[in-house]
């Protein structure tokens, strides 16, 4: 029987109920159970493609392809394993259900209302998921944070569930702030307290206090937190800032929070294998080097809108042994010649990422000539690769004129081009090419050598493609196609095979690094740094 158990939030937003979550998703893995997790979003949006980058932070895309928030990476980075759109349950998905059902006359005339009927459609969400991963644990994160209006419905749910699959069998972890003030040199129980005080006025009571610090909480505030908030002593985690969220799970395996877990849902404890996870840590906490990596984008002043991309840039690094940092480039600093060399001069390698619209799109140009013409390690993606060929377009096959018609609808040669199946398309939310798509690899090419297979499949984001009219022009002017779509109609991959590192990809190879499993094209980029470093010193 599957266990469930629910993950809430108190005091402030951005407490990271997500890595906790993983992070026990990590812990039940390591002892042989399996594991699913849900986002439970309370925003009113169907899901999160059509929000800004700014406003949400990076949309994460599933194998079927679901646009979902972005704790959903964090979830198949830290438990390796691929989730679903059952994974990603929103108000706005939730209430559009409804309504139309409503709307067919699925309710037969009667009254539709929050409670029963938004409240069985949420519970429905967890049955689904409950029936397609059939997981030994079930892990569901509410977002937001308790006290806000939009979540009522979702907490309800829980009230509801947890009655009526009895005790023993669902449990709520909530997560909540301890503030130092240097004032007095103390910590602060009070605001977890309220906000226990506020989760109890809806009806539920939290088996498990995660509490996230930046200080050790001393043993007395830690039994003022259990008598107050009437869980056991046990049951009060700290979870104190580390350097990395990969040590998350370990400082959470030392407090034997998993093992709470398991006392508490019914289930026999097992031994934890957590070696190679271990040996993860000591490689991030000991490199043996370090190295610059440039992200050259327009969304650069908040890094969760490339968070895929910089973890996958990190669990490459970890592979390497090497410390990468992060340096932020943006796109529209870059549109002088002088001023993009000066920004690129410091940096061992750059990413040219995904993204949409014109803004920035001269100045990623002036990137990637700069990358190709000194022979710096270069990875583009989705985006990055559009303009990597209209790059190589207009300043090697001659074609001057070279453009996208996303900037352009009236390009004199458009070597990017709106798909074929997207002319027809209404609307902007889910209807773009998502999800995982075969791709075909050419034999004796970098993509080749760093995937070591002639079929791969990756996901896809994105409405604009490689003309096919101009790829025989391309090809005879150097550039090679290395991986197309299995009808040979769609590019996928683009490379320079004289350069060190010139590799490109319409699809977004972030979405399936894993922290002990480096996706091999960020693989390549981080060992062609390497081993040009290598060489200079």
């Amino acid at each position: 029987m599957t266990k469930y158990i629910f993950i809430t939030g108190g005091v402030v937003s951005s407490l990271g109920k997500g890595i906790i979550g993983a992070s026990l998703g990590k812990l039940l893995r390591a002892r042989g159970f399996s594991v699913a997790i849900q986002k439970f979003d309370p925003y009113i949006n169907v899901d999160p493609g059509t929000m800004s980058p700014f406003q949400h932070g990076e949309v994460f895309v599933t194998d079927d392809g679901a646009e979902t928030d972005l704790d959903l990476g964090h979830y198949e980075r830290f438990i390796d394993t691929n989730f679903s759109q059952l994974s990603s349950v929103t108000s706005g998905s939730v209430y559009q259900t409804v309504i139309n059902k409503e709307r067919r006359g699925d309710y037969l005339g009667g009254t539709v209302q929050v409670i029963p009927h938004i409240t069985n459609e949420i519970k429905s969400r967890i049955i689904k998921a409950q029936k397609s991963f059939k997981p030994d644990f079930q892990i569901i994160e509410i977002g937001g944070t308790i006290g806000d209006i939009e979540s009522l419905p979702f907490i309800e749910s829980i009230r509801q569930f947890k009655s009526e699959v009895g005790i023993g069998n669902a449990i709520n972890i909530h997560c909540t702030l301890l503030p130092y003030l240097p004032t007095s040199g103390e910590l602060k129980t009070k605001p977890s307290q309220h906000s226990v005080t506020v989760l109890r006025s809806y009806g539920l009571q939290p088996e498990i206090l995660v509490c996230r610090t930046s200080k050790a909480i001393p043993k007395t505030e830690k039994d003022k937190l259990a008598l107050f908030c009437s869980v056991s002593k046990e049951a009060v985690v700290e979870c104190r800032d580390m350097k990395s969220i990969y040590e998350v799970p370990l400082a959470l395996e030392e407090q034997k929070f998993a093992e709470v877990v398991l006392k508490l849902l019914q289930v026999p404890d097992r031994k934890a294998d957590l070696t190679k996870w271990q040996e993860l840590v000591d490689r991030i906490n000991h490199p043996t080097g370090t190295i610059k990596i440039g992200i050259a984008g327009k969304y650069t002043k908040l890094s969760d809108a490339y968070i895929s991309v910089v973890e996958s840039i990190k669990h490459a690094g970890y592979a390497d042994n090497v410390k990468t940092e992060i340096k932020w480039i943006n796109s529209e600093e870059c549109l002088d010649n002088a001023k993009c060399k000066e920004l690129l001069a410091d940096v061992d390698g750059v990413i040219v990422p995904g993204g949409f619209g014109v803004r920035g799109i001269e100045g990623k140009l002036n990137v990637i000539r700069h990358a190709r013409e000194n022979n710096l390690p270069f990875l583009g993606i989705c985006l990055g690769m559009q303009c990597a060929v209209i790059e190589y377009a207009r300043n090697v096959a001659g074609l001057k004129g070279a453009n996208s018609t996303e900037f352009d609808e009236n390009a004199s040669i458009p070597v990017i081009d709106l798909m074929l199946e997207q002319k027809n398309v209404k609307g902007y939310g889910g209807t773009m090419r998502l999800g995982a798509y075969d791709c075909h690899i050419k034999k004796g090419t970098k993509a080749h050598e760093v995937y070591d297979a002639n079929k791969i499949s990756e996901r896809h984001r994105h409405r604009y493609e490689v003309n096919t009219d101009y790829i025989e022009q391309l090809k005879k002017a150097g550039l090679v196609f290395s991986g197309m779509s299995p009808d040979g109609m769609l590019s996928e991959i683009v490379e320079l095979p004289d350069l060190d590192w010139f590799v490109a990809c319409q699809f977004h190879p972030e979405f399936k690094s894993r922290p002990e499993r480096p996706h091999p094209l960020f693989k390549g980029l981080i060992d062609a740094v390497v081993k040009q470093k290598s060489a200079q010193s």
